[in-house]
């Protein structure tokens, strides 16, 4: 037996958040799936990240964020999230995942399986897609990739107390990672491609990190690759030639993309050079009638350039062309 919705709305982050929050306000029945847990993305930050934005910019629905310093922290976030998922009494499916979309506009059919591995159809007249992009981490395209000790997430740095850990990339993840595992007592590594630490690192962990550099507490290969990844080692091409570093664990943090096959699989146009996906500017709808898109996967590959602070603002566009189209 399948549900009938005015929407899906597939991912429950803050944008499927928001964009769940105003189809409600214009007597639309929506539901919002989500393959992990709401705001999975953010769950899945480092435990102790602090925001590079104040509260006020993370607010959906009108309510308001608090925070014990000028900028929250992410178990705010994650508490601030939830209240709002309650304070709306939003229908929200977790650990379900989406599988297919099938039909068309007004009649789509969309297709997933639950935690329980069972498998569901939903009625929608409408889909907005609110996926992100944090679920899908680039990857290096090296031997030994596939190993249980390479990691594309961090979290928390206990588990990796005295143990030799390579840390790629020069961005706020890798930064933060490499500070934190080295005060926790790891042997951190930092190895990167390019010429230095990247200047988009917020300001306060920066300089922490190129001093940790600096004074030889964090060795670093820059303008450098990792060409294999063994159980005990990792092979690093640098400028002065190969070597090879003793290890135990690797964090590769280069980065994470939005989930383009599944964008391609549902009928989204794709730019060939950005792979924006094609949108209607004023609207959010796609090429194929009747599935719009929000967040960050509006950016194609340009996933600098949509933050919650923006994307919050697609809900309101969706919903109102979802309610002109459906009640004139």
């Amino acid at each position: 037996m399948s549900e009938s919705f005015d929407a899906v709305v597939v991912g429950a982050g803050p944008t499927g958040l928001a964009c769940g929050i105003e189809l409600q306000q214009r007597g639309l029945k929506a539901v919002l799936i989500e393959k992990g847990c709401v705001v999975n993305s953010l769950y899945h930050y480092p435990t102790n990240m602090t925001f590079f934005t104040t509260p006020e910019l993370l607010e959906i629905g009108n309510l308001p964020m608090t925070s014990l310093n000028d900028k929250p922290n992410r178990a705010e976030a994650l508490k601030y999230y939830r209240r709002v998922a309650d304070h709306y009494h939003l229908e929200i499916r977790q650990y379900e995942r989406v599988d297919r979309i099938g039909g068309a506009d007004q009649a789509f059919q969309v297709f997933t399986t639950d935690r329980r591995g069972c498998q569901q159809v939903y009625q929608a007249r409408k889909i907005v897609l609110a996926t992100g992009y944090y679920d899908v981490p680039n990857r290096l395209g090296v031997p030994g990739e596939e190993l249980p000790k390479v990691l594309h997430y961090y979290q928390e740095a206990h588990p990796y107390y005295n143990h030799d850990v390579v840390v790629i990339g020069a961005k706020n993840s890798a930064a933060i990672a490499a500070l934190e595992l080295w005060w926790t007592g790891a042997r951190v590594t930092l190895i990167h491609r390019g010429e230095k630490i990247s200047d988009s690192v917020k300001y306060w962990i920066k300089p922490n990190i190129e001093n940790r550099i600096k004074n030889g507490e964090i060795p670093a290969y820059f303008r450098s690759t990792v060409v294999e990844i063994q159980p005990d080692a990792v092979r690093v091409a640098t400028p002065e030639g190969e070597i090879s570093l003793r290890n135990d664990f690797v964090f590769a943090l280069i980065g994470y993309q939005p989930d383009l096959e599944f964008l391609n699989s549902t009928g989204i146009t794709l730019e060939r050079e950005t792979l924006r996906p094609r949108t209607n500017e004023k609207t959010l709808e796609s090429e194929r009638p009747g599935i719009y898109l929000a967040g960050v996967i509006v950016a194609g590959m340009h996933t600098n350039e949509i933050f919650i602070e923006n994307g919050r603002f697609h809900g309101q566009l969706i919903a109102q062309s979802i309610a002109a189209n459906l009640f004139g």
